[in-house]
């Protein structure tokens, strides 16, 4: 892998896509289990990139520390992950301003979800959000989504074990939020073999997906706050 730091900068990065004349930009952070170029988030990049979405991507330090020591450390609380978000978020406005969309695989992209609007990103981008941990749905993470004014699409497996699609129906999300199901797929978008699909063509579905909105939100940037319309869901 080709890492590139930003001068001054401690943290690594991983960029995709082109560096002009892109169709949209996207700052992406990986989850939990895996680091920012795992085969998921590898896949997904690339597939942006043939879209013509700029993709940076940043690792945080629990899982930088991972890569140094082989050791499989627990992922940092929220208030160090958000402090690596601005930072990085603040460092990547310094060296690329204009507008950038934020979002994450899972851990990644619920931390996402908590700046977007303190940020006054372009969009937020959701892969896999974990709605609540998996076997505890009363644990729920989802407050701050029935507030939430920043555009976002959030991209989720019909069978998630962290929210599947029957019990996502029952939350209050803003009208800001579209949902992207996934046929028949898990949290790394792998459906079962019975469903027909591959995660190849999810991920490739997805990528297609995550283009698209990015270019509506540049074209009309807040078309559910000005419309009021209910959150929309689509599947593949």
């Amino acid at each position: 892998m080709n890492f590139f730091y930003f001068e001054g900068r401690d943290w690594p990065l991983l960029a995709t896509g082109p560096a002009v004349n892109a169709r949209a930009r996207l700052l992406l952070a990986h989850g939990a289990g895996a680091p920012m170029d795992s085969p998921f988030m590898e896949a997904l990049c690339q597939a942006l990139a043939d879209e013509g979405v700029r993709v940076l991507r940043f690792e945080f330090p629990f899982m930088a520390q991972r890569r140094e020591g082989g050791s499989r450390r627990p992922a940092d609380r929220a208030p160090r992950l958000l402090e690596c978000w601005r930072a990085v978020w603040h460092s990547v406005q310094t060296h690329e301003p204009g507008a950038w969309a934020i979002g994450g695989k899972s851990l990644g992209g619920r931390m996402a979800s908590l700046l977007a609007d303190e940020f006054g990103a372009a969009a937020l981008v959701c892969l896999g959000y974990p709605f609540h941990p998996p076997r505890q749905p009363d644990k729920c993470r989802t407050v701050h989504l029935a507030s939430l004014r920043t555009p976002t699409l959030i991209i989720q497996g019909e069978r998630d074990p962290f929210g599947t699609r029957d019990k996502v129906a029952g939350y209050a999300l803003s009208a800001a939020i579209q949902l992207y199901w996934l046929a028949a797929a898990d949290h790394d978008f792998a459906p079962l073999k019975r469903s027909g699909f591959t995660q190849a063509q999810h991920l490739q579905a997805s990528a297609e997906a995550v283009a698209a909105f990015l270019q509506r939100v540049a074209d009309d940037p807040v078309p559910a706050l000005r419309n009021n319309t209910a959150p929309s869901s689509l599947i593949v």
